[in-house]
């Protein structure tokens, strides 16, 4: 089994065993694939334009893995090409929340009422921007800025309350490349 991923024109790629390198307009993404169970297994090459990932195993979990790696050599394409952006938006009717984005962290002060500070690291080189009532995270690589995503949703979860009385929070809006495509 195999896959064929087409490398686009701006997009350049170097392969190193099981490493590979993507470089284009926004910058750059490494990523290693090498994993012991499948050492042996799986392939990747660079064909001209194309890279293949390709097994001879006859294993589901080998040619499953062969799926993975192309998802993950797509996204980084798309990502060195256009990045990403998710939005989320701040919403309380009880306490303003307010959000301050410094120094690797986002800070959010005021939720509920608490007195405290609730802080979420932001992953890799992800940007955090906050306008109004609106966070944006950007970042050209998806892992890193979902991730950042789901830290600061998670970060402002309602606990022991009413749902349906405190719908208090920081919640996805918006999953859109860059460009401002959807994504």
């Amino acid at each position: 089994m195999q896959k064929e991923i087409v490398i686009p024109d701006n997009v350049e790629t170097k392969i190193e065993g099981k490493s590979v390198a993507v470089k284009g307009p926004k910058g750059e993404i490494a990523k290693d694939f090498n994993d012991p169970r499948f050492n042996e297994e799986i392939e990747i090459l660079q064909n001209e334009r194309k890279i293949i990932v390709k097994t001879y195993s006859e294993k589901r979990k080998a040619q499953a893995m062969v799926g993975t790696i192309a998802a993950h050599l797509k996204n980084m394409f798309v990502g060195v090409s256009d990045g990403y952006s998710y939005e989320l938006k701040i919403v309380y009717s009880h306490f303003p929340i307010t959000v301050a984005a410094k120094d690797g962290v986002v800070e959010v002060k005021n939720f509920l009422g608490e007195k405290g500070v609730r802080k979420v690291d932001i992953f890799g080189t992800c940007g955090v921007h906050i306008e109004k009532d609106i966070i944006k995270v950007t970042g050209i690589n998806v892992e890193d800025v979902g991730q950042t995503a789901a830290n600061i949703e998670r970060a402002c979860r309602v606990r022991r309350r009413d749902r349906r009385i405190f719908q208090d929070g920081i919640f996805l809006s918006a999953r859109k490349l860059q460009s401002g495509r959807e994504i």
